[in-house]
């Protein structure tokens, strides 16, 4: 499960970085590593990675709450000497 949780995390970031590559210079990345393609274009591996990277989105959203849970620290007790 540690691996999946990596995998949609790693996946999830690459999608977010494009969009911000998209959104700052209306340049997609993924695009332009698979194919060289015009702003908006894809082919078939662009759209497998654009849709990996929403199955990941979808899977970390339903892991939200168990992702905070463990996220918190946990409370410690000093030994005191």
């Amino acid at each position: 499960m540690r691996k999946l949780n990596t995998l949609a995390a790693v996946l999830t970031i690459v999608g977010g970085l494009n969009w911000g590559l998209v959104g700052l210079f209306k340049f997609d990345l993924v695009a332009a590593i698979f194919g060289g393609m015009q702003f908006g274009e894809v082919n078939v591996a662009s759209r497998i990675v654009y849709t990996l990277v929403g199955l990941s989105a979808l899977y970390l959203a339903s892991q939200l709450r168990t992702l905070i849970g463990t996220s918190e620290p946990t409370p410690t007790t000093s030994v005191t000497a």
